[in-house]
């Protein structure tokens, strides 16, 4: 065999023994995926009146952690007590990544009675019926929810947004749903800047409840606010307080225009002095101040025997609750009022009266 032949056939074998220890020995074979959808975890249910709203959130993958494709079989199901969840009400399609919910009108049994827990889950299953088990429970009250609220009115004062409605004589709660329907305003930004108003807020209401009355004072005057009400019961069940809430009284809509006057100044008191810079007599008046966050300042009146009252205070109002008035005479008497004024220029009543006498020399 010459030289070359040899040297090919040793290069042949070296290629196949290199390649066959390229092959290794086969791993194990997995096991195929069985696309079980991944559980629910954040299921809420929350009952209103004889409807149960439930709310969860549609996983995205499943429980290999590979992407669901298409929509997912969605089961809701509820217990009363004890036992398994055994009373399927609605089966869905849903798509996966997305927002789940369903609306359950309460059968008359489970809407009457006395208050008992009502549990409810989801259940995820794949394309042959299988699933990776029920979502978390959320429970609510089954039973009779109390009365709805009637008569609800509001009306806009000084002090907030008064709002009535016809009490019942049960001993429960009333919530107040409040929703700005102004569009916010840019919120500024800063250190000191405050948070913008919420868009909905609850109020529940304790104590007035049974006079049928409440008092918003977290409003904003020139804003439109919209409320609607709800009785509310809540019971300890299994160290659990739940709540058990009657339907939404209809909306009332109010527009919240402050047309009020400031507070009308007190403790006006008149003092004769001499102005050291004229030297000439003077009155100096004091008096408590207003507190009303949209003073603008105060107006100052004065009145001798029986002529009429007459302003002596400059164009712009006073901002602070004092007063010099220059332009007396001696041996004369005069009587003073004062009002408040705030910036979108509503004037308050007058004060209570004083009256001074400039001493003469």
């Amino acid at each position: 065999m010459s030289t070359g032949h040899r040297m090919g056939v040793a290069a042949l074998a070296g290629a196949l023994a290199a390649a066959l220890a390229g092959c290794g020995t086969p791993g194990a074979p997995q096991a195929p995926s069985l696309n079980l959808p991944g559980r629910v975890t954040d299921l809420a249910a929350v009952r209103t009146g004889n409807q149960v709203f439930l709310k969860w959130t549609m996983p995205a993958r499943n429980t290999d952690k590979l992407l669901l494709q298409g929509s997912v079989d969605v089961r809701v199901c509820r217990k009363e007590g004890a036992g398994a969840c055994s009373a399927p009400t609605a089966d869905i399609l849903l798509a996966p990544d997305t927002e789940g919910s369903f609306i359950e009108k309460l059968p008359q049994e489970l809407a009457s009675g006395a208050p008992r827990p009502l549990t409810y889950y989801v259940e995820l299953k794949n394309s042959k019926g299988r699933s990776a088990g029920l979502s978390n429970a959320s429970v609510v009250l089954a039973g009779e929810a109390p009365a709805p609220v009637t008569g609800l009115t509001a009306e806009v004062r000084k002090t907030g947004v008064v709002l009535h409605w016809v009490p019942d004589g049960e001993n429960t709660n009333v919530r107040l749903q409040r929703k700005l329907l102004t569009p916010p305003a840019k919120a500024k930004q800063g250190p000191l800047a405050q948070p913008p108003e919420p868009v909905e807020l609850n109020l529940l209401v304790g104590a007035g409840a049974q006079a049928g009355r409440a008092l918003d004072k977290s409003i904003q005057f020139g804003k439109t606010y919209e409320y609607r009400a709800q009785r509310v019961s809540r019971i300890t069940t299994g160290g659990q307080t739940l709540e058990l809430a009657g339907a939404f009284s209809a909306p009332v809509r109010v527009d919240a225009l402050d047309v009020f006057p400031p507070t009308v100044p007190t403790a006006l008191a008149a003092v004769a002095t001499v102005d050291e810079s004229a030297g000439a007599p003077a009155i100096d008046l004091s008096w408590q101040p207003v507190s009303d966050d949209d003073l603008a300042g105060y107006i100052v009146y004065r009145n001798e025997g029986d002529a009429a009252w007459q302003r002596i205070s400059p164009a712009l109002p006073v901002t602070g609750p004092a007063f010099r008035d220059a332009h007396v005479q001696a041996g004369h008497t005069y009587r003073y009022a004062v009002s408040a004024v705030d910036t979108g220029g509503h004037e308050s009543a007058r004060s209570a009266e004083t009256q001074e006498t400039v001493p003469n020399p």
